[in-house]
């Protein structure tokens, strides 16, 4: 039967107002440093900061704490009040990035810089939309510094939320790359994974890919399953989405099954793809630890697991 992972993917948890409306004023950032409730999250080299507790939790700031000359992005405000008291429902979030000489300052008091692409399951759901949405967007200024019709440089505005070219005054806005990610069966419901060249060898996971301009994501599964391994399938079903700002990824994961009418035959692309498997349940967990499947943030692993019926240990 297929099931949803609406609401069990790790990275799509959400717990934050994004308040759009407010992005407009134009000295919001003035009125956010003056406001007591103010708190901000740290951005550096990809990472955020985070508490000494073993539990992942995010290391939330003062304004007065960080350097006012630096990207600030207005993240939205908290939904429900801190269990341990310290930000109350409604306070604005605002994310930065620090440079190189005020993130290792940031993390000399016992806190400390991490990824979220590999703890980001053990996050709670505030914290997890919040390093999410501020890894998404920081990710998009990094990459946008200059206009893509004009060369001319860019400044961000609205907030953040948007990039305004210095010379004409267009506004550029976010975009996210769309990718699928499939789980495919055959009809003795194996599951087929694969392993990428970027990968170490025993590495394994779904397979994924962007989806081109003027393509619907169920073409893309079609198209993308065949180039990286020779399959046919059919009768794709959307199952859920994950953002993926790593750096500015969608995933949108599907079920696809094997066309009964072709061969099961794998064929690995060679370039992108080196080797591909069909794999029933008793042989993926016989092969543990001996191979290595996707970090539990990610939707492959819950697609993985959904497929397994229940947890893998591995």
């Amino acid at each position: 039967m297929l099931r949803s992972l609406t609401g069990r993917l790790p990275l799509s948890r959400y717990r934050i107002d994004r308040d759009s409306t407010t992005r407009e004023r134009p000295h919001l950032f003035d009125e956010l440093w003056a406001d007591a409730r103010t708190r901000v999250l740290a951005l550096w080299r990809g990472e955020v900061l985070l508490t000494p507790a073993q539990e992942p939790a995010l290391e939330f700031l003062r304004p007065d704490q960080v350097p006012a000359d630096t990207l600030r992005i207005y993240l939205g405000r908290t939904v429900d009040d801190d269990p341990d008291g310290g930000i109350p429902a409604g306070s604005p979030i605002v994310a930065v990035v620090v440079d190189d000489v005020t993130g290792p300052a940031l993390a000399a008091d016992m806190a400390r810089w991490g990824n979220p692409r590999t703890f980001g399951h053990q996050l709670c759901d505030r914290d997890a939309g919040l390093a999410i949405e501020a890894l998404g967007i920081a990710n998009w200024h990094a990459s946008h510094q200059f206009s893509p019709r004009t060369g001319n440089a860019t400044e961000p505005g609205r907030a953040g939320w948007v990039r305004v070219d210095v010379e004409t005054g267009r506004e550029i806005f976010p975009r996210t790359d769309a990718a699928i990610i499939v789980g495919v069966t055959d009809e003795h419901d194996r599951l087929v994974l694969g392993s990428n060249a970027q990968w170490e060898s025993n590495r394994f996971s779904l397979l994924a890919g962007f989806v081109e301009p003027g393509e619907s994501l169920e073409a893309a599964v079609v198209r993308e399953v065949f180039e990286e391994s020779g399959l046919r399938v059919v009768d794709p079903q959307y199952i859920g989405s994950q953002p993926w700002p790593f750096p500015a990824s969608l995933m949108l994961g599907f079920r696809a099954t094997l066309d009964p009418a072709q061969s099961a035959t794998l064929r690995p692309d060679g370039t992108e793809i080196l080797d591909l498997r069909w794999f029933s349940r008793d042989e993926l967990q016989a092969s543990l630890p001996d191979i290595v499947l996707p970090s539990r943030t990610s939707i492959a692993r819950a697609i993985i697991e959904d497929w397994f019926g229940g947890p893998l240990d591995a």
